[in-house]
């Protein structure tokens, strides 16, 4: 890898705003340390390097804890500093609480939090000795609102959230930002690996991950605590959550998250 350039690690990288994320980097000068479990990672590094900079792809599972070790490892073999860390890697679960599987609720939570703390874990002491680094950490506008139908996946997402913003203010003093990205629902593989093809949100139109990316990518470069990404109606959305009670949220959600079998 050429040392001169900056260098961006992205989780969760072989598809959606994952990889979206990881084309703005390259599109931006940055090699690339790309990480996911699924084999469309080595279709995305190949195209990732068609914008001429230098991709090195872990396939891993980071759902695992050895699969965080295994992609710290490789970070610390390469011996460069992390300029940019995009913590993207995440799945979601629909349904109701009572009818889905403990490990596909246990994976949502080991994927979007417990891989989440661990990576970071590993790689901000590096950025604040340094006193130079970007996080970029992949929250959710659901982080405002309880997921009926989704209780699991909300409920991490707004770990995230205030993860987040707790390392910002424990980080006020140094020159490493954390950025809080906050897409809703974005054109991706999302809907149909969380079994939500059969609800009002799955079958709606959703917004470009390539737009949610962009924008992802500007705040974080501005240092921006926070941004709610994508169309004009995501951020009305965002806007509406600060006001409205969880009561209606929660029956919002309802309506847009509850399966619609044989109706």
């Amino acid at each position: 890898m050429n040392a001169t350039n900056p260098l961006a690690v992205v989780t969760g990288a072989s598809s959606g705003i994952g990889f979206e994320l990881a084309r703005q980097f390259a599109q931006h000068g940055h090699d690339l340390v790309i990480a996911a479990e699924d084999p469309g990672l080595t279709s995305a590094a190949a195209a990732l390097r068609e914008h001429g900079t230098d991709v090195r792809e872990v396939r891993v599972d980071l759902a695992t804890y050895d699969g965080v070790e295994t992609l710290w490892g490789e970070l610390s073999a390469a011996g460069r500093p992390v300029d940019a860390l995009v913590l993207n890697a995440g799945v979601g679960q629909g349904g109701a609480f009572l009818e889905t599987d403990l490990a596909d609720e246990a994976r949502v939570i080991d994927l979007n939090i417990t891989s989440t703390v661990h990576l970071a874990k590993r790689v901000l002491p590096g950025m604040v000795a340094r006193n130079r680094g970007r996080v970029l950490i992949s929250s959710s506008i659901a982080s405002t609102t309880p997921g009926s139908f989704q209780s699991v996946y909300n409920a991490s997402k707004s770990f995230l959230q205030s993860f987040a913003q707790a390392l910002q203010n424990e980080l006020k003093d140094s020159a490493v930002t954390v950025t809080s990205l906050m897409p809703g629902a974005t054109e991706t593989n999302f809907f149909r690996r969380a079994e939500m093809l059969d609800t009002r949100v799955g079958r709606a139109k959703k917004d470009d991950a390539a737009q949610v990316a962009e924008q992802g990518y500007e705040a974080l470069m501005a240092g921006r605590p926070k941004l709610v990404a994508g169309s004009l109606k995501t951020k009305a959305q965002g806007v509406a959550g600060r006001v409205l009670s969880d009561r209606l949220k929660a029956a919002a959600h309802r309506h847009m998250a509850e399966p619609r079998r044989g109706r």
